[in-house]
């Protein structure tokens, strides 16, 4: 049985979800998965409007950790095992109806990049390091690209699979792996201000935008034009009642 490593509370209007590893770099392990994906899956069910998810320590998430995790003798039995509860994870993230602020303060690598990608909004430390390592090995990071392709550009995404190079945070914020970067010093003291702004907001409104934004970019733009316009109405008539 895996240690306890994810910590999730909820405040208020905000869930927040810590991942306590910092011993190993935040890296996770397949046990530690089921935690995440159970952690995003309980704060999204709860009355929060908004999810913070932060880490302990230096780095923010350094990646999987190999060790643990379940005998995989076929291809079959590898897919159960090891690529679904990380998919698993991106489809919880992309499940619960409120927006989700990733904090950033040290090194995402591989797993722990396509995480930061994933979340709706990512405020990075400028002492933030972004890396997608997995060709060191002879693994092609296909999980992490499904999830980073539809934010970053093909040749960027491309590049970085492929170079394997670590770019800094002022760099990942030009390719759309993050939202807004902040002097390190002032990360707690800027997360916290969106944090506050955000939860003066309805729960409608903001559960509204993180459905639009998950749905509309896949459609034609006159569908995602009535789409946008069926959920505004929805928000509309739930704030006169």
């Amino acid at each position: 049985m895996s240690d306890i490593i994810i910590k999730n509370a909820v405040a208020g209007d905000v869930a927040t979800i810590t991942i306590d590893r910092a011993d190993a770099g935040n890296a996770l392990t397949i046990e530690h998965l089921g935690q995440l994906s159970a952690a995003f899956r309980a704060a999204g069910a709860s009355g929060a409007k908004l999810i913070v998810l932060r880490t302990t320590g230096a780095d923010f998430c350094r990646g999987r950790d190999p060790a643990g995790g379940k005998p995989s003798p076929t291809a079959l039995a590898m897919r159960e095992n090891l690529v679904a509860p990380i998919l698993d994870v991106y489809d919880a993230i992309d499940g619960t109806r409120q927006p989700i602020i990733a904090v950033v303060q040290g090194a995402a690598l591989g797993f722990g990049c396509a995480l930061a990608t994933a979340c709706d909004i990512t405020i990075a430390s400028d002492k933030a390091r972004f890396r997608l390592p997995e060709m060191e090995k002879n693994l092609p990071p296909t999980l992490a690209a499904s999830v980073m392709m539809g934010r970053v550009p093909r040749k960027a995404l491309t590049w970085l699979i492929y170079s394997m190079e670590e770019i800094d945070a002022a760099t990942a914020l030009r390719l759309g792996i993050l939202s807004s970067v902040v002097p390190a010093a002032e990360l707690d003291a800027r997360v916290t201000h969106h944090v506050t702004e955000l939860t003066t907001r309805s729960h409608e409104a903001l559960a509204a935008m993180k459905e639009y934004m998950r749905v509309a970019p896949a459609m034609a733009p006159r569908g995602a034009a009535d789409y946008g316009a069926s959920l505004l109405s929805s928000v509309l008539s739930s704030a006169k009642r």
